[in-house]
């Protein structure tokens, strides 16, 4: 792990996002989709369930650690935090959330421009407790983490009927990069300078997807489908990270791509030190998540380190830590 020593050139980690990033925000609202409760976070700090969907940490915690600030990233709803804790860190995203205000309400999660109010809030009680300077120095030289897309796909276009008869695959991409345009456009008006944007994962290689597959008579491999359109999304993201950084005075995007970094792991898990790549740690490992995915299940694995999946969608915190690491030493490492 890339571990920056000295002060922190960036003073503070802010997270938008979904269940990729979310540490815990969906406690604390109305919503099926919920994982405070064990076996998550077995192997986090105190083996203690945060709602982070995984058995230890995600992404946002191992890049602060990177970054030389603490180990995690505290959820903004989280009432065991307040703005001293913020101050270094905090997170908005929401398990189960993505770009279209339409994915939020499929699990009824936070939609992103909810995000976004929470994050003018937070810069409201930020220049309370740190002052007007402070406050303007910690939001303009933070690091902006946006992470989601895949629920769009998975959970919204290619389970609801709506979008499909709205739009075409491509065209709805075209209509999320918009709508991801919009959320920069208005992080940046409101002080936000340095930021990563991060691809998709190859989607049609989780095990909901291979389960999916196998049952509709198609073996038990990856659905390719969903990974070409990955690689399209996060193509078309690249094109608007180049964008915008011709547009806006003093900004800073990166494309955080892991696609190809996480399909070497999915086709070679024994090079990376994993056994187990096709099927999650939890229950039976082929579709449960959250709820389905609790103590008393019989199946769950006893060590997570062989697997690269934790549930039916959220990698462990190994495979987080090594994504991370990725990131941290590419793409991370102009503003370390």
């Amino acid at each position: 792990m890339l571990i920056i020593t000295g002060a922190a050139k960036v003073p503070a980690i802010i997270v938008f996002g979904d269940s990729s990033v979310d540490a815990g925000n969906n406690n604390q609202i109305s919503t099926v989709l919920k994982s405070n409760f064990r076996p998550y976070g077995r192997d986090f700090y105190g083996g203690k369930p945060t709602g982070r969907f995984s058995n230890g940490r995600i992404p946002p915690d191992f890049i602060s650690e990177g970054f030389g600030l603490r180990p995690f990233v505290p959820a903004y709803l989280d009432p065991m935090y307040n703005i001293s804790d913020f101050a270094t860190g905090v997170c908005f995203a929401s398990a189960g959330t993505g770009y279209d205000n339409s994915t939020s309400n499929v699990l009824n999660v936070l939609p992103v421009w909810k995000e976004v109010e929470y994050y003018k809030d937070y810069q409201k009680r930020l220049k309370a407790y740190v002052g007007e300077e402070k406050a303007k120095y910690i939001i303009s030289e933070a690091l902006y983490l946006i992470s989601m897309g895949t629920n769009d796909f998975l959970e919204n276009y290619y389970t609801l009927p709506d979008r499909q008869s709205q739009y075409t695959v491509d065209q709805y991409q075209i209509f999320l990069l918009g709508i991801a345009e919009q959320l920069i456009k208005e992080i940046y008006g409101l002080g936000a300078r340095k930021m990563s944007l991060t691809g998709l994962p190859p989607m049609g290689c989780l095990p909901l997807e291979r389960t999916t597959n196998f049952v509709n008579g198609n073996g038990d491999g990856c659905m390719d489908g969903y990974n070409i359109v990955a690689l399209h999304f996060n193509a078309k993201l690249s094109g608007l990270v180049h964008k915008l950084n011709k547009e806006l005075p003093g900004i800073r995007v990166v494309l955080s791509d892991p696609y190809n970094v996480f399909m070497q792991i999915i086709k070679k898990p024994s090079s990376f030190g994993f056994d187990v790549a096709a099927v999650a740690c939890c229950s039976s490992g082929m579709f449960e998540m959250g709820y389905l995915c609790d103590q008393m299940n019989p199946f769950t694995c006893s060590d997570a380190n062989k697997y690269v999946f934790w549930d039916s969608f959220h990698p462990t915190e190994k495979t987080n830590k090594i994504l991370s690491g990725y990131l941290l030493k590419t793409t991370l490492h102009q503003f370390l």
